[in-house]
């Protein structure tokens, strides 16, 4: 049976930036290209930025801020049943982000399956 597994989590980047809506930018920017090269390779089906926030300033002028990135990806897996997908997808998240220069990756939320 197919299922599609969704997973949501965070990343943080750090770059430079002129203005907080400009590092939120790029940083929405950077994680988007990421996640769209896993998708144009199969390795994702499906890829969400959701929204992305000012983790830390800049403490002198030629600092980088950090910004936080939450995203959402969904793989396709084939299983007997939806926890046996869940585990599945899980792991093919995980093996996707891991081929990406993403770094501090967190998920925020448990595999999610549904029948596809």
């Amino acid at each position: 049976m197919e299922f599609a597994v969704s997973r949501n989590g965070t990343t943080l980047v750090t770059l430079h930036g002129g203005s907080e809506t400009t590092a939120c930018d790029d940083a929405t920017a950077t994680v988007g290209a990421a996640l769209e090269t896993l998708a144009g390779d199969g390795a994702i089906a499906d890829w969400e930025v959701t929204d992305a926030e000012v983790y830390e300033h800049p403490t002198a002028p030629f600092d980088p801020y950090a910004i936080t990135v939450a995203f959402a990806v969904t793989v396709g897996v084939a299983a007997d049943d939806a926890d046996a997908a869940a585990a599945r997808g899980a792991s093919a998240i995980d093996d996707a982000l891991e081929r990406t220069e993403l770094d501090s990756i967190t998920y925020t939320s448990s595999p999610v399956a549904s029948a596809a």
